[in-house]
């Protein structure tokens, strides 16, 4: 059995996070018991998620332990089995972590998937047609839920999340803007991913500003939000949203090292009769296969053309991690193994 390069979490953030904080180790990889899978794997994802579990504190998931492998979505291939559904050759997604190879059992329900890379290349389903995209569809159909002609915003629009949120949105009639980082993440939102509108956040840095950029790309108003970043961004869509708008709680990036997230005006929650629904999307796996099968046609048909950010080789990962953070990625993050 090979030996297997890992990245372990060797101590916790105090504020922000930093390279130090994670430390890369080689193992030996375990021998193959009747009914486990050994994948090789060729992608790892980098998701915003992740710096969340790095702290020792409540939240909706426990909290990465510390000198073990850092989890995380991986895809790759089957080099070996002991599994009657998997055999060597095949084209996996599972939660391998960051490391070289994963010992799976493939008994265990949601821990390995076969995937089709006749229409979607492998790296995509960690991101359009893996979690990301999933938990964009989760959001927009299933609390959004909007009807054709409503105006909807997402922010980090050009992420995976975002950029596949937007396909969804637009297959569905609506109105999409997006809230990005720079003059090229906007430009990219509006000539590659079908956004009717996006605005830069780097240029709009404060309330009053975002606010009146918010009511010139939405002169209707909102309709739906999706958050994923939250501070004044969350404050600045109360301000524009309509009576019955529903928000989607995804994420909350500004806060991952910390800070407090105050609301400014959460009596507009209730003045405006809004809807404000966070969720998980691992905990509704039912949705999944529908999802999956949106997400898939949509690239199929170029209607979904997700960017991706490459990092090269299993060292470079906390760095493109702690970059990715900071908004330096440009659509999904991944770090190539293979």
């Amino acid at each position: 059995m090979p030996n297997n390069p890992q990245i372990l979490l060797d101590n916790r953030p105090v504020g922000e996070a930093v390279v130090s904080n994670f430390k890369l180790v080689e193992a030996p990889t375990p021998a193959l018991q009747d009914g486990q899978v050994l994948v090789r794997h060729h992608y790892l994802s980098l998701d915003p998620y992740m710096r969340g579990r790095m702290n020792d504190s409540k939240s909706y998931a426990a909290s990465q332990p510390l000198g073990e492998v850092m989890l995380g979505g991986t895809v790759g291939v089957v080099e070996e089995s002991r599994h009657p559904k998997f055999q060597p050759g095949d084209q996996v997604v599972g939660m391998g972590g960051w490391q070289h190879y994963s010992v799976v059992d493939g008994n265990a329900p949601g821990m390995l998937r076969k995937v089709d890379t006749t229409h979607v290349p492998l790296s995509y389903y960690l991101g359009a047609v893996g979690m990301p995209g999933v938990t964009a569809w989760y959001g927009l159909v299933k609390i959004i839920n909007p009807k054709a002609g409503e105006t909807v915003v997402v922010s980090a629009a050009t992420g995976a999340v975002g950029s596949a949120f937007a396909a969804l949105a637009k297959a569905r009639g609506c109105r999409v803007v997006g809230i990005a980082g720079g003059p090229e993440k906007c430009a990219y939102a509006t000539n590659e991913l079908g956004f009717d509108a996006c605005i830069d956040y780097k240029v709009h840095s404060d309330l009053k500003s975002m606010s009146k950029a918010l009511k010139e790309a939405c002169p209707d108003g909102i309709d739906g939000y999706f958050e994923n970043v939250g501070g004044y961004l969350l404050d600045a869509v109360l301000l524009r949203a309509n009576a019955f708008a529903r928000v989607a709680v995804c994420g909350m990036i500004a806060g991952y090292d910390g800070q407090p997230l105050p609301l400014q005006n959460p009596a507009l929650i209730l003045i405006n009769r809004m809807k404000v629904e966070g969720f998980i999307v691992s905990e509704h796996m039912e949705v999944w296969p529908e999802a999956l099968a949106e997400l898939g046609g949509l690239v199929a048909q170029g209607k979904l053309r997700p960017r991706e950010t490459v990092a090269q080789g299993l060292a470079s990962a906390p760095e493109a991690f702690l970059g990715l953070l900071k908004g330096k990625n440009f659509g999904k993050q991944l770090v190539k193994l293979i």
